[in-house]
């Protein structure tokens, strides 16, 4: 399971620092608008420490962790759905990401232009939260178009996906994103997706009413100087105490992206060959679980071994597990835990 995050926001808030200090990549950045033609695409190792533990137990060939793919599109501007700044370019980019990352700057630097002359937070996510809107809102009249012909000739399925289409449209121009009411997931509508909201700025510059007025809708949001994380990732451990710098609190980033998507994460080991985590949905079943390690073994399942990561680096071995009695035989419908080692019996 690959995820994937987009990063957005105005021009010159912070997208392609907070890019490279994640993933190392070398990116432009500089002071002007659009200085991202193309999106910058990474990946990103998610770091988890049993997966860690697990491997100094096992001792495999290969440790394999989770990755996020994050997308690092152009700055917006108003126009943008339309085109402005190649924008209607860029929001295309975003929609097959699993989730949205917004930049927001609340920063002070008079060295750094601000696309609308001020600075002003709030004002900054009403901007992008109305042209993801009005993107949205360009989708559904496609998708109304090409469904006319069929509506017109009272075929039932293009009647009642015309209607469906109808109520989107109306609450969408009501400025309610698609989140709220879940669209159907062909449209790939940019507000179903859920966001983040990163706040590039050191605590004491983030506005009280933007704090109030997030906590007030109940969006997800952190505080990070992304400045300080990428000199913070250009540093090894030994040269950011000389400075004074602390760890990267980039770590808080990943594990809010998993909260947000409501993720989980299970293990596999493979004798002495493979340790890997495998990301899942909270909720899923076992059965769910194998067919991410590959189509066959959820097809051919007949049975699962299961313990948690803890109980094993505590037995030391999986044959200890057995012996200790720890290990549980489930079903296909046993629900993943998070942190669970599982073995597939095909």
């Amino acid at each position: 399971m690959s995820l994937s995050i987009g990063i957005l926001g105005l021009p010159n808030v912070g997208k392609s620092t907070l890019f490279k200090a994640l993933t190392k990549n070398p990116v432009d950045i500089s002071n002007y608008p659009f200085c991202t033609i193309e999106p910058n695409i990474g990946i990103v190792e998610v770091p988890d420490e049993r997966l860690e533990k697990l491997a100094e137990i096992t001792k495999p060939k290969k440790v394999v962790p989770s990755i996020i793919k994050f997308v690092d599109v152009a700055g917006l501007v108003k126009g943008a759905s339309k085109g402005e700044g190649l924008g209607n370019q860029f929001l295309a980019h975003l929609r097959e990401t699993d989730a949205l990352l917004q930049i927001v700057r609340c920063f002070k630097d008079e060295k750094v232009v601000h696309v609308d002359g001020e600075i002003n937070s709030k004002r900054d996510i009403e901007t992008v939260k109305k042209e993801l809107i009005l993107k949205d809102l360009e989708t559904i009249e496609k998708r109304l178009q090409k469904i006319e012909k069929d509506v017109r000739a009272g075929k039932k399925e293009a009647e009642i996906e015309f209607k469906v289409l109808n109520s989107l449209k109306e609450k969408l121009n009501q400025r309610e994103i698609a989140v709220s009411f879940s669209p159907p997931s062909h449209l790939f509508l940019l507000t179903a997706k859920p966001q983040i909201y990163l706040l590039n700025s050191n605590q004491n510059e983030i506005p009280e009413d933007l704090k109030k007025e997030l906590g007030k809708e109940g969006s997800n949001w952190l505080q990070l100087d992304l400045r300080e994380e990428l000199d913070k990732s250009e540093l090894s451990e030994e040269e950011r105490g000389e400075f004074g710098l602390g760890e990267s609190k980039l770590d808080n980033l990943i594990k809010k992206c998993y909260e947000v998507l409501k993720l989980i994460t299970f293990f596999t080991i493979v004798g002495k060959e493979e340790t890997r985590a495998w990301p899942i949905k909270k909720g899923s079943t076992i059965l769910e679980g194998a067919g991410k390690i590959h189509n066959d073994f959820q097809e051919k399942f007949v049975r699962a071994e299961v313990i948690n990561w803890q109980k094993l680096s505590e037995a030391g071995t999986w044959k200890r597990c057995g012996e200790l009695g720890l290990i549980k035989t489930v079903g296909k419908d046993y629900i993943l835990e998070d942190g669970d080692i599982i073995e597939i019996k095909i």
